[in-house]
């Protein structure tokens, strides 16, 4: 009798394309998208509470993100009416479609809302704004991950439950850095905690994604993403532990700049695992043959509902 064939890979060959998305493009996007929707739910925040001119700030850098990671995606689409063909339709099952619609009705909206904080005019359609933007704000800052998971990338699917989380905390971590880079130290009592929460959150989450990517966690931890996730922890912890104590400007910004370029690591981080999972078949293999083991014992569905 021969032995039962076990296969590790498509002759040697990854079993998947890896992503063709360029880096600096997309995980810029996934950036940019987060501050943005993160930064409008803080102003909101913050106008409710008197804040004036950080919530002021923070208006005017959401509508820059947004407007950045807009023309992020388009750059990497290559042709811009790629963009515009992907507003034809709603389709409410594809992430892109959602988040093509989310951009477009987003970016007016934080824009109406950042014009009139800047110009002091019509206090009234600048309040409306702040809050559709609020509301717009959460899926904005997280539907980049849902896209993410949505493709068959083992690092990216594989987490698709957790992953929305880490960029939500990801997001608020960076939109409180903002304000507490550039709003005066007597209006970010709010950035200080949503710091915290922010850099908890997004702790957490990253555990939580770990343990469930089982053997494919080692794209988290080697090569490129590995060091960019490390360094990603470690600026985002110390700009959660500067943050309560940051009742100076230097210290606030000391602060800012640390939860923000943790933020980055972050993204940039998460994308490069992604592609390292999707080059090694390993990574494709071995979570299907789990699953499948598992189907067996009665333990679980051997095609995880996605």
């Amino acid at each position: 009798m021969v032995e039962r064939a076990s296969f590790a890979s498509y002759y040697g060959r990854p079993v998947i394309k890896a992503p063709a998305w360029e880096a600096r493009d997309i995980a810029g996007y996934f950036f940019l998208g987060g501050l943005a929707g993160a930064g409008s739910v803080l102003a909101a925040a913050l106008h409710a509470g008197g804040a004036a001119r950080t919530a002021t700030a923070l208006k005017v850098t959401s509508v820059g993100s947004v407007a950045l990671a807009t023309a992020a995606l388009i750059h990497d689409l290559g042709v811009p009416s790629r963009f515009t063909h992907m507003l034809r339709v709603v389709k409410p099952t594809s992430p892109m479609s959602v988040g093509s619609w989310l951009l477009t009705v987003y970016g007016p909206v934080a824009g109406v809302a950042a014009a009139a904080a800047v110009t002091g005019r019509v206090p009234r359609v600048g309040a409306v704004a702040t809050g559709g933007a609020a509301v717009l704000g959460p899926a904005v800052a997280t539907y980049t991950a849902v896209l993410a998971a949505d493709t068959a990338v083992p690092a990216w699917h594989g987490a698709h439950r957790e992953l929305p989380y880490v960029f939500a905390g990801s997001a608020l971590a960076a939109a409180s850095g903002a304000a507490l880079l550039l709003g005066p130290p007597a209006e970010t009592g709010t950035a200080r905690a949503t710091a915290v929460l922010g850099a908890a959150g997004e702790s957490l989450a990253d555990h939580a994604m770990r343990r469930r990517l089982g053997s494919v966690a080692v794209t988290l931890r080697e090569g490129r993403a590995g060091r960019l996730l490390r360094a990603a922890r470690t600026l985002t912890a110390v700009g959660a532990a500067l943050a309560p104590v940051a009742g100076s400007r230097v210290a606030g910004a000391a602060a800012g700049a640390a939860l923000l370029a943790g933020s980055v690591c972050t993204r940039f981080g998460v994308f490069a695992a992604g592609v390292a999972s999707a080059k090694d078949p390993a990574h494709t293999v071995e979570p299907q043959r789990a699953r499948l083991a598992a189907a067996a014992a009665g333990e679980e569905p051997a095609v995880e509902p996605g």
